[in-house]
C-alpha cells in the first residue's frame, strides 16, 4: 500500500484511458443494435433462434471474463505496464473477428446462423481480453475516489461519442448498397469500417497508458470459486453488480429493439440514426450534471436519480403505438439523460468498492472484481437481445431475407413496443432496490484508507 497521499493523474493518462471507450462503446452498441436484426431480416434466421445465438456466445464470457481477470492480475511486470499485454492481444484480434462476423459468405438460414454464432463467440472472447484489464485500471491508477470519478467522466465522454458515432454510422453503412433496411453487402462494409474504429480505440488506449504503474500491487485469486467468495465478501460490490446487470439487460433490450422500432413502428427504417441521436446527445450534455449531482448528494443517490430518468423514458417508448412521433423522440431523450448517469456513476462506484476491498483485506484484486463485473455486464447486454428475440417469437414475428420483405401481424408490433419500452422499464424498477443497498460513501472510503495507512505504518 502507498505511504503517501494520492496525486492527480496526468491529462495524458486520463484522456488516453478514455480513448479505450471508443472500442467498448462501439462493441457494446453495434452488435446489440444490429446483430439480431441482421440475423432475422437479412439472413432469414427465425427470431427465437436468432435471440438464442446472440445470447449464448456472450454468456460464455460469464465464465471467461473472471478467468481473464485472474490472469491479468498476474501481469503486473509486463513491459508495457500492468495488464497492457492482455489489452494488446484483444486489440490485435477483435477487430478482425468483428469484421468477419458481418461477412457471412453467401449463407442464409441454419448455415448462416452457425457462422455468425462462431464468429460472435470469437469476437466476444477477444473483447474480454481487452475489456477486463481495461476496466481494472482506474482502481489501480489512483487511490483518490474523486480522481477516479474524473477518470470515469473522460471514459463516459468518449463512450457517449463512440455510441453516437457507431450507432449513427453503422445503420447507414448497413443500408449503403441497397434500401435503408440493409443488405448483405452493406453489412459487410459496415463490419470493415466499424472493425477499423475498434482497432483505433483499443490500440490508442494501450499506447497512451503504456508504462504507467499500479499504485498498489495486484493479487490473483486462484479460481472462479475463490473469486466469487471475494465478491460475496464485498457487499457494496455485490449489490452494485446486481443492479448494474439488471440495468444492462434493460439497455440491451432497447438497443436490440431500436431498428425494429424504427422499421415497424415508426415505419422509417432510417430513423434508427435519429433515435440514437435523441439518446446520446442528451447523454453527452447530461454528464457534467450527473458529475455535479454525484459530488453533492453522493454517487449512489445520483445513480438512483439517473435510473429514474431512464425509467420514465422507457415508459414513454412503451406507448410508442399511441404517442405522436415527437413525444416518442422526447421520451428517448429523457432516457438518454438517465443513460449518462447509469454509465458513469456505477463505474466510479465500482472503483470505490474495489478500493474498499483493498483497504480492508490488504490485497489488490482489481482484476478479480472487474472480471466479474465485465462478465455481469456482458451477461446483461446479451440477455437484452436474447429476451427481445424471445418476445418477437412469442409475438409471431415473421423473419425474412434482405430481398423478400413480409408484413408483420399486429401481435408482432405489440411485441416490439413491449420489448423496446415496457420490459426495460420493468427491469429498471427491479434494479432500484438493489442499488439502494449500496451504502459505501466517500467518507467511509476515506476512513478505510486512513486506517489501512495507519496499520501499514505500524507494521513497519
Amino acid at each position: 500500500m502507498p505511504a503517501t497521499g494520492p496525486s492527480p493523474l496526468s491529462a495524458r493518462v486520463r484522456v488516453g484511458y478514455g480513448l479505450g471507450s471508443f472500442a467498448t462503446g462501439t462493441f457494446g452498441t453495434v452488435p446489440g443494435l444490429l446483430l439480431l436484426y441482421y440475423l432475422t431480416d437479412v439472413l432469414g434466421v427465425g427470431a427465437g433462434v436468432a435471440g438464442l445465438l446472440v445470447f449464448l456466445p456472450k454468456a460464455w464470457d460469464v465464465l471467461l471474463n473472471p478467468w481473464i481477470g485472474s490472469l491479468s492480475d498476474r501481469s503486473t511486470r509486463a513491459r508495457l505496464g500492468p495488464r497492457r499485454s492482455w489489452m494488446l492481444l484483444g486489440a490485435l484480434t477483435m477487430p478482425l473477428c468483428f469484421a468477419a462476423m458481418f461477412a457471412a459468405p453467401g449463407l442464409d438460414g441454419g448455415p448462416a446462423a452457425a457462422y455468425v454464432a462462431v464468429l460472435f463467440l470469437l469476437t466476444a472472447s477477444a473483447y474480454a481480453c481487452f475489456q477486463v484489464p481495461y476496466v481494472a485500471l482506474p482502481a489501480e491508477l489512483t487511490a483518490d475516489p474523486d480522481e477516479r470519478t474524473r477518470v470515469m467522466s473522460w471514459r463516459v465522454a468518449f463512450l457517449a461519442v463512440a455510441i453516437l458515432l457507431s450507432g449513427a454510422v453503422a445503420p447507414l453503412l448497413a443500408g449503403a448498397t441497397a434500401d435503408d433496411r440493409g443488405s448483405a453487402g452493406g453489412y459487410r462494409l459496415m463490419g470493415v469500417v466499424i472493425g477499423a474504429l475498434l482497432a483505433v480505440g483499443m490500440l490508442a488506449a494501450v499506447a497512451a497508458t503504456a508504462g504507467t504503474r499500479s499504485v498498489i500491487p495486484a493479487t490473483s485469486e486462484p479460481g472462479l470459486r475463490a473469486q466469487l467468495r471475494a465478491a460475496r465478501g464485498n457487499a457494496p460490490f455485490a449489490w452494485l453488480l446486481g443492479a448494474f446487470v439488471t440495468q444492462a439487460a434493460a439497455t440491451g433490450l432497447m438497443l436490440a429493439g431500436t431498428q425494429y422500432f424504427a422499421t415497424y413502428i415508426l415505419d422509417r427504417p432510417g430513423a434508427t440514426t435519429l433515435l440514437f441521436a435523441c439518446l446520446i446527445v442528451p447523454s453527452l450534455l447530461a454528464m457534467p450534471l450527473w458529475l455535479a449531482v454525484g459530488r453533492r448528494t453522493g454517487k449512489r443517490n445520483a445513480a438512483v436519480g439517473a435510473s429514474l430518468c431512464f425509467l420514465l423514458g422507457a415508459l414513454g417508448a412503451a406507448a410508442g403505438r399511441e404517442l405522436p412521433t415527437a413525444l416518442i423522440y422526447g421520451a428517448v431523450a429523457a432516457a438518454g439523460v438517465g443513460y449518462a448517469g447509469m454509465q458513469m456513476l456505477p463505474m466510479a462506484m465500482l472503483g470505490d468498492a474495489i478500493a474498499a476491498d483493498a483497504y480492508t483485506s490488504g490485497r489488490r484484486r482489481a482484476g478479480v472484481f472487474t472480471g466479474l463485473w465485465t462478465a455481469g455486464e456482458t451477461l446483461g447486454l446479451a440477455l437484452g437481445p436474447g429476451l427481445f428475440g424471445l418476445v418477437l417469437a412469442l409475438g409471431d414475428f415473421a423473419s425474412s431475407d434482405a430481398d423478400h420483405r413480409v408484413a408483420q401481424p399486429g401481435s408482432a408490433l405489440t411485441a416490439i413496443v413491449v420489448g423496446f419500452g415496457a420490459l426495460p422499464a420493468a427491469l429498471l424498477l427491479l434494479s432500484l432496490p438493489l442499488l439502494a443497498r449500496y451504502r459505501l460513501t466517500e467518507a467511509e472510503l476515506t476512513r478505510l484508507r486512513h486506517e489501512r495507512t495507519e496499520r501499514d505504518e505500524e507494521s513497519v
